[in-house]
C-alpha cells in the first residue's frame, strides 16, 4: 500500500500499551546539521503531530519522549533551557488536547553514558519509574537508525519515519511510514492513510 512499507515481519499481533517517541524530526522540525533547538520558540511541531499524539492518549496508551540533546553537553544550551523547550512542547500539544506522560532526555557527550540512543538507558530509566512497563508491549517511533537500534535491543516494536522514496537503512525496522500520523495508525491497527503526492 502506498505510504507504508513493512521492512521486516513483526513478531505477530500484539497490543501496544507503551509508546516512546523521538523528538527532533519526529515531533518537531529538525534544526540544520550541527545546530540544535536551543530556545522554546524555535521548536515547531510537524503537521499532524498533536492529533496523532491525541489519538494515542484517547486509546489509553502511555506516551513518552526519548531524546538525545547533546547541545547541553556542548554548552549550546543549559538544562533550564531544555526544560523550557519541553514546557513549550507540552503547551503546543495541549492546544489540541494532546499530552505526554513523560519526557526523558540524554544531555551527555557521545561515549560518556549509557543513555544516549542507541544505548537503551532512557528506556530502562522509564521502566524503573514505571515497573509495569513491558517492552514486549511497547513501541518506539523515530526518524533515525539509532531509534530503531534502541528498540531492537529491548524487544520493542520499531517504527521508522522515512519518506517513501528515501534510501535509508530501514531493513531492521518493523515498519516504515512517512510520518507520526502513519505510525499511530499502524500502532492502533487502523488503515494507513496513503501519502499525498506533491
Amino acid at each position: 500500500m502506498e505510504g507504508i512499507r513493512t521492512a521486516a515481519e513483526p513478531r505477530g499481533d500484539r497490543r501496544i500499551q507503551w509508546v516512546f517517541l523521538d523528538r527532533d524530526g519526529t515531533l518537531n522540525a529538525k534544526a540544520p546539521d550541527g545546530e540544535y533547538v536551543e530556545r522554546p520558540q524555535a521548536l515547531e511541531l510537524l503537521p499532524g503531530v498533536a492529533e496523532a499524539i491525541k489519538k494515542l492518549n484517547q486509546a489509553g496508551i502511555w506516551t513518552g519522549v526519548v531524546t538525545n540533546q547533546r547541545g547541553v553537553a556542548l554548552g549550546r544550551m543549559s538544562i533550564e533551557d531544555l526544560d523550557a523547550i519541553h514546557v513549550w512542547l507540552r503547551h503546543l500539544l495541549s492546544l489540541d488536547g494532546a499530552y505526554l506522560d513523560a519526557i526523558y532526555a540524554c544531555t551527555h557527550q557521545i561515549g560518556t553514558c549509557d543513555c544516549r540512543k542507541p544505548d537503551p538507558g532512557l528506556l530502562l530509566r522509564a521502566q524503573r519509574e514505571h515497573p509495569g512497563l513491558d517492552f514486549a508491549r511497547a513501541a518506539i517511533v523515530g526518524d533515525s537508525a539509532s531509534d530503531v537500534q534502541t528498540g531492537k535491543r529491548l524487544g520493542l516494536m520499531t517504527v521508522l519515519l522515512s519518506a517513501e522514496d528515501e534510501p535509508r537503512a530501514a531493513c531492521e525496522a518493523d515498519y516504515v511510514v512517512a510520518d507520526l500520523a502513519g505510525a499511530v495508525y499502524r500502532l492502533l491497527g487502523e488503515p494507513i492513510v496513503p501519502l499525498a503526492r506533491q
